[in-house]
C-alpha cells in the first residue's frame, strides 16, 4: 500500500510544474497518437534539454510512454497509468464521494434510452479552417441524413477559402455558397448550438491550448497532412487537396456507420480514436 502511494505521489509531483504539465496536456490531446520531440519543441517554445529533462521526469513517473521511430523518438500519453491515477484520486483519496464527479462526463451511453431521432451536433477544427475541417463540414452536412448536423472554425481561421478547395468541392457535387472560415471562438458563445463531438484534422489545432467547449462533448484527433503546404506542379497540388477529400470521406462514412446511441461514452472514444489511427 506504501509503496503504490509512493508512486501516486511521484506521478503528481511530477505535474506539479508548469512546463512539465504542458508537455503532459499536449500528448493528452493528441491521445493516441505519438508526437516527435521535435514537434513538441516547436509547439511549446521550448529549448531542446529543456524537453529533454521534462520528457524524462514524465516517462520515469509513468504518464507519458516513448517510442523509436528510426533515429527519433516520440512520445504519447500513458492512458493506463493516467486511469490508475485518477481511480487512486477518486476512489481512495476522495472515497468516492458522489459530490466531487458531479462535473464529469459520465461512462454510461451517451443516450440513456436510444432514441433514432436524435441530431447530433459535430465541430470540425483546423488552424485555419480552409481545407480539411471544411471537407469534413461539407460532406457530413450532405451525407448525415439529418442525423448528425456539421459545423468546422478555425483556430486561427484563414479570410476565404483556397481556390483548389472550392474546385473538389464543386466536383463532388457540394454547394459552397455558404461555406467560409470561421473563428472556434464563436462556438464558446452562449448563444452557440451545443456540441456532441468535436474532431481536430490538423495536429497545429490540436496542440493549441484552447478553453473545452461546454457540454463536454466527445473528442478525437483526426490529424491529416496539410495539401497547403505539398509543393510541386498544379497538379500534384489538386491531388493533394483530392486526397485529403477522400480520406476525409472514408473516415466519415466510418463515424456514420457507428451505433452511436447505444455505445458507451468509452465504447465511442475507443471506436473514433480507432479511426483517427487508420489511414483509409
Amino acid at each position: 500500500m506504501k509503496m503504490r502511494e509512493d508512486r501516486h505521489t511521484e506521478t503528481l509531483t511530477a505535474l506539479g510544474h508548469p512546463g512539465r504539465m504542458a508537455v503532459f496536456r499536449l500528448l493528452a490531446r493528441r491521445a493516441p497518437d505519438t508526437v516527435s520531440a521535435g514537434e513538441l519543441v516547436q509547439a511549446l517554445g521550448l529549448k531542446p534539454s529543456t524537453l529533454s529533462v521534462y520528457v524524462a521526469i514524465l516517462t520515469r513517473s509513468g504518464l507519458i510512454r516513448q517510442e523509436r521511430d528510426g533515429r527519433f523518438l516520440r512520445y504519447g500519453i500513458n492512458l493506463e497509468n493516467v486511469g490508475t491515477l485518477v481511480e487512486f484520486l477518486v476512489n481512495d483519496c476522495c472515497r468516492g464521494r458522489p459530490e466531487l464527479l458531479a462535473n464529469l462526463p459520465s461512462g454510461d451511453v451517451v443516450e440513456a434510452v436510444p432514441r433514432p431521432d436524435r441530431t447530433y451536433n459535430v465541430l470540425f477544427v483546423c488552424t485555419g479552417n480552409s481545407t480539411r475541417s471544411i471537407f469534413a463540414e461539407a460532406i457530413l452536412e450532405a451525407e448525415g441524413s439529418g442525423r448528425l448536423r456539421a459545423f468546422s472554425a478555425g483556430t486561427s481561421p484563414y479570410p476565404e477559402l483556397s481556390h483548389h478547395t472550392l474546385e473538389v468541392l464543386q466536383a463532388n457535387g457540394h454547394d459552397a455558397s455558404h461555406l467560409q472560415p470561421k473563428n472556434l471562438d464563436r462556438f464558446h458563445e452562449l448563444t452557440a448550438p451545443k456540441m456532441d463531438f468535436v474532431f481536430t484534422v490538423c495536429d497545429r489545432a490540436a496542440n493549441e491550448e484552447c478553453p473545452p467547449l461546454p457540454g463536454q462533448p466527445v473528442s478525437a484527433h483526426w490529424g491529416m497532412s496539410d495539401p497547403v503546404k505539398v509543393e510541386g506542379t498544379q497538379a500534384e497540388k489538386a491531388l493533394a487537396f483530392q486526397e485529403a477529400y477522400r480520406m476525409l470521406k472514408a473516415r466519415l462514412e466510418a463515424f456514420m456507420a457507428l451505433p452511436i446511441s447505444t455505445l458507451s461514452r468509452l465504447s465511442l472514444q475507443r471506436e473514433l480514436d480507432e479511426i483517427g489511427r487508420k489511414a483509409p
